[in-house]
């Protein structure tokens, strides 16, 4: 097995992955908070993204993934799957360049 390289450009984002039914697709759920002055409230919103799977990369439901946006595989996917990270690491988006 050759492995490719992955072209990531673009934004990259944190997620966990909440479906994987397709062969070489993942579903990743991602939460953003935004704290909103007025109302003194943090308003949560929840984002999914169809995420592709490379070969060489593991994971499983319930992991928490660093994704990178790469040109368009298909009609949904646009992102794919960079490296497994622990949850506690998360705030640092930069080791992954």
């Amino acid at each position: 097995m050759v492995e490719k390289k992955k072209s990531v450009r673009g934004k990259l984002i944190e997620g966990t992955i909440i479906k994987m039914k397709a062969k070489k697709t993942a579903q990743v759920e991602v939460v953003t908070t935004k704290y909103i002055s007025k109302y003194e409230r943090s308003l949560v919103k929840k984002s999914k993204y169809a995420v592709h799977v490379p070969e060489d990369i593991s994971v499983s439901v319930g992991d928490y993934v660093l994704c990178g946006e790469t040109r368009k595989i298909s009609k949904t996917k646009s992102l794919i799957i960079i490296k497994k990270i622990n949850k506690k690491s998360s705030g640092d988006l930069n080791e992954a360049n």
